[in-house]
């Protein structure tokens, strides 16, 4: 699932932060970076798919 992940980030960031965060405020913050470039953008998704990683193996 975390490569589906990944290349959703990649291609398209507002549906990999939607896949990582569900509907929230990052994905409202990802939807207007992309907006303004897609790079921006991009790297929000991938920053927030890293956190969320982190926090979860912080869990265990």
């Amino acid at each position: 699932m975390k490569f589906i992940r990944i290349v959703f980030c990649i291609l398209v960031p507002p549906i990999g932060v939607f896949l990582t965060a569900g509907v929230s405020s990052a994905l409202l913050i990802n939807i207007l970076l992309t907006l303004l470039g897609w790079l921006p953008g991009v790297i929000h998704a991938i920053w927030l798919l890293q956190k969320t990683e982190e926090r979860q193996n912080q869990a265990y």
